[in-house]
C-alpha cells in the first residue's frame, strides 16, 4: 500500500454522509424490492420483515452454523463484528455482508424449494429485455464505418458508461431513470491502456472483472469481442461472481442471459455474440467466480491463488465503483493521490474503467478537484455523472 499515512477506513456512522444513507436508506429499499419481487411464503417473507428491522435499529448477527461459508466468513471478520452496530463496522464489509445475510434470508443456500433462486433476477432480466438494450445493439450497425482503433474507442467508452445503469445506483435517483449525459473524463489514461493492448499480438491475456450484468455487462461482452477479433489479446478471462451480490452484479448465469440476448440479436450484435459464444466453447473467453469476488476485503488482502491468475495477465481491467473501492482501498484519500501509488499492491498492470458513485477517488489533479468542489460540492463524486479511465503499467 502507499506510503502515504493511510485515512482511516470509511464508515457508516455519520448521518447526512453518503455511506450512512446506504445503510439506511438504499439497503431497506433493496430488501422491499426483494420481499416485492416474489411470491415468498410467510415465513420467508417474516423473515424480510425481520432483517429490515435488523438493518435499521438492530446489531450485525452471525450466519448460521449449517452456512457452507461460514468459516470464510469468520476469516473476513464476521466474528470481530457480530453483536456491533451496522454502522460502526467498515461501511465496505457492512455493504458486503448485507448481501450475503439477504441471500440467507431467502433460503438461496438453504435445501428448500427457493435454493438457487437470484432474488435479483427480475430486476436484471428486465433491464436485459429493455427497449433501450435493443437501441443499444442495433446502434452497433453504424460502427462498421469506423477505422477498427474507433471502435474500439467507442466500445471502451460503451463499457465504461454501461455502468451508468447499476440497478441498486438507480433507486435512489429521480424516479429511478438513468442519467443521459456524459461529461467530460476526469481521467483518462486510455492511450495507456491501447498501449499494453496493441492489435495484432500473438499472444497476451485480458482479465476483466465485471461489475453490473444487463446494460453493463453487454457493452463489457462487445468490448471483449472487439479485442479477440482484431488481435489486442489472445485470451480473456472474464471474472463474475458466484452468487447474487449488490443487486446487479454480474454472475455466470447473467452472462450466459446477454449472450443469448447478443445471439438472438439481428446484425452486429449476433455476430458478436456469435463470436462470443465460440470464444466460450473453445475456452478463449474463459469465465471466472472465485468466491473472494463476493467478499469484503480490499484487493491488497486478495488470496494467492487469484494474485498468481492477475499476474499472469497482460492488464487487469476492473469495472465499475465497488471494484475500484476495493483496488485503491475504501478510504477517504485525497482526489489528488496518486492512483499508481494505491495501486502499487496490485501483482500486474490494472485498469480502472469506473463513473463515480462514491467518496472514493484517486489520481485527480488539484485543478480538477478544485473546479468540482466548487461547481457541485461534494456531490460529484457520488452523483455518477463523472467517470475515469486509470492506468498503472
Amino acid at each position: 500500500m502507499p506510503d502515504t499515512p493511510q485515512p482511516p477506513e470509511l464508515r457508516a456512522d455519520e448521518p447526512g454522509s453518503f455511506p450512512h444513507s446506504v445503510l439506511a436508506e438504499r439497503h431497506l429499499a433493496i430488501v422491499r424490492q426483494v420481499r416485492d419481487a416474489f411470491p415468498y411464503g410467510p415465513d420467508l417473507r417474516a423473515a424480510l420483515d425481520a432483517l429490515l428491522a435488523q438493518c435499521a435499529h438492530g446489531v450485525i448477527e452471525p450466519l448460521p452454523d449449517q452456512a457452507p461459508d461460514r468459516d470464510r466468513w469468520l476469516a473476513w471478520g464476521l466474528g470481530t463484528y457480530t453483536g456491533r452496530s451496522w454502522f460502526d463496522v467498515p461501511w465496505l464489509w457492512s455493504e458486503s455482508y448485507f448481501y450475503r445475510l439477504l441471500l440467507e434470508t431467502v433460503g438461496y443456500f438453504g435445501d428448500g424449494p427457493w435454493r438457487g433462486i437470484d432474488p435479483f433476477r427480475p430486476a436484471k432480466r428486465a433491464e436485459l429485455d429493455a427497449p433501450e438494450t435493443d437501441e443499444e445493439l442495433a446502434a452497433l450497425d453504424r460502427l462498421a464505418t469506423l477505422t477498427p482503433h474507433e471502435q474500439g474507442t467507442a466500445l471502451l467508452h460503451g463499457s465504461l458508461w454501461g455502468n451508468r445503469a447499476d440497478l441498486s445506483f438507480r433507486l435512489q435517483t429521480a424516479g429511478g431513470a438513468a442519467r443521459d449525459t456524459a461529461p467530460a473524463l476526469l481521467a483518462d489514461d486510455s492511450a495507456a491502456l491501447w498501449a499494453l493492448l496493441p492489435p495484432g499480438r500473438a499472444d497476451g491475456t485480458l482479465c476483466l472483472v465485471a461489475d453490473n450484468a444487463g446494460r453493463e455487462l453487454v457493452p463489457d461482452l462487445l468490448l471483449i469481442s472487439h479485442l479477440l477479433a482484431h488481435g489486442h489479446v489472445a485470451r480473456v478471462q472474464l471474472h463474475v461472481k458466484p452468487h447474487p451480490y449488490y443487486v446487479s452484479d454480474a454472475t455466470t448465469a447473467d452472462v450466459v442471459d446477454a449472450l443469448r440476448r447478443l445471439t438472438a440479436a439481428p446484425g452486429a450484435a449476433g455476430e458478436h455474440g456469435r463470436r462470443l459464444w465460440q470464444a466460450m466453447t473453445d475456452g478463449t473467453l474463459a469465465v471466472r467466480a472465485h468466491p473472494f469476488f463476493a467478499g469484503p476485503l480490499p484487493y491488497a488482502r486478495m488470496p494467492g491463488d487469484l494474485r498468481a491468475e492477475f499476474a499472469a495477465c497482460t492488464l487487469t481491467v476492473v469495472k465499475g465503483d465497488l471494484n475500484y473501492r476495493r483496488l485503491v482501498g475504501d478510504r477517504m484519500w485525497p482526489a489528488t493521490t496518486a492512483f499508481a501509488e494505491v495501486t502499487a499492491h496490485f501483482p500486474g498492470p490494472v485498469a480502472a474503467l469506473r463513473t463515480l458513485k462514491s467518496d472514493v477517488v484517486t489520481g485527480l489533479d488539484s485543478a480538477t478537484v478544485a473546479a468540482l468542489d466548487s461547481a457541485e460540492g461534494p456531490g460529484w463524486r457520488t452523483s455518477g455523472t463523472h467517470a475515469l479511465i486509470q492506468v498503472r503499467r
